[in-house]
């Protein structure tokens, strides 16, 4: 079983920058493949990004690559999340993921859920 919470969230103008992390905790957090999800006001959950096991392989999606960069520390058990050059619509709860093994981008392939933390991006 593998518990994880999500802080860092808040309220940030445009174009400022937040960093999110997610903190493990249960065995072999280094057995695990990272993703990192948002659900935004009224819309369905969708993939921001996903980090392998060893922190070697990241995925983004296209509306965040080259603005937000994902990264671990297998010794701390913990994901994170850097967000630059933040807009209205990355507005959304943002939530990290834990699979086994394999990275993927599909949300009903990972076992275990944070509670989110909200971002706020103010225009």
């Amino acid at each position: 079983q593998v518990q994880l919470v999500e802080s860092g969230g808040g309220l940030v103008q445009a174009g400022g920058s937040l960093r999110l992390s997610c903190a493990a905790s249960g065995p072999t957090f280094s057995s695990y493949a990272m993703g990192w999800f948002r659900q935004g006001p009224g819309k369905e959950r969708e993939w921001v990004g996903s980090i392998s096991m060893g922190g070697r392989n990241t995925y983004y999606a296209d509306s965040v690559k080259g603005r937000f960069t994902i990264s671990r520390d297998n010794a701390r058990d913990t994901v994170y999340l850097q967000m630059n050059s933040l807009q209205p619509e990355d507005t959304a709860v943002y939530y990290c993921a834990a699979r086994k093994v394999v990275v993927s981008f599909r949300m009903n392939e990972y076992d275990y859920w944070g509670q989110g933390t909200q971002v706020t991006v103010s225009s």
